[in-house]
């Protein structure tokens, strides 16, 4: 559990700095046989700050208890 711990706790300073990405897709339009027309969309992917806060905290948590065993 500690290292399952320490996991937790980089990831959770990781969603702190960084608030998320783009992924760009590509969404066909029109196809009208040889001929096709695509439309590419960036969608953000982002989550709460707080969430790598309790990331980081639930992680610290299982370092500190697989300590006291």
């Amino acid at each position: 559990m500690k290292a399952f711990g320490l996991i937790l706790i980089i990831a959770g300073i990781a969603m702190i700095v960084i608030r998320g990405f783009s992924v760009k897709t590509e969404k066909k339009v029109v196809d009208l046989g040889p001929v096709e027309v695509n439309k590419k969309e960036n969608h953000w992917v982002g989550w709460p700050t707080y969430a790598g806060g309790i990331v980081a905290v639930v992680g610290l948590v299982l370092v500190l208890s697989g300590r006291k065993k």
